[in-house]
């Protein structure tokens, strides 16, 4: 994941108005990790899907606050991608929103199924260490290019 799947929005441009101009109306917006995650709610746009690991860079945190999300958990252990978290993600976008999966483990690299699995009409943000925000319009490219990379790890 060295490489983002989609725009790199660079750290010290992450406002709230320069992520809206990547964003459509009715927009099914999904972030995957906890400091992404709190960014979108401050700036109250409340991600629909949201996986989060308690985590940020490797160091223990508190997971961003949000009031009445439907909460499920799964273990996902780190560089690792689990049957269980592709599942626990399939169901998650049959629920209502907000949806929020807490991650015992390591959520980095569920980034992929979300990619493969989320409806039409989606954006993807995850942060890209020490450079910024990605956000990711899902196309048929990005699912095939989320779904190689997913297979190369099987």
């Amino acid at each position: 994941m060295k490489v983002p799947l989609g725009i790199l929005v660079p750290e010290n441009q992450t406002q709230k108005n320069q992520i809206q101009k990547h964003l459509s109306e009715n927009q099914y917006l999904i972030t995957v990790g906890d400091r992404t995650t709190e960014k979108m709610i401050d700036f109250e746009l409340i991600p629909s899907l949201q996986i989060v690991d308690g985590q940020e860079k490797r160091k223990k945190r508190i997971p961003p606050k949000l009031e009445n999300a439907t909460e499920l958990t799964v273990d996902n252990p780190p560089a690792e991608i689990t049957p269980q978290s592709i599942e626990l993600i399939k169901k998650a976008f049959t629920l209502n929103s907000p949806v929020r999966i807490l991650v015992n483990g390591e959520e980095d690299l569920l980034v992929l199924p979300v990619c493969v699995y989320a409806p039409e009409n989606s954006v993807v943000m995850y942060g890209q260490p020490h450079e910024g925000l990605v956000i990711v319009n899902i196309t048929p490219e990005i699912r095939n290019k989320a779904q190689t990379l997913l297979d190369l790890m099987e």
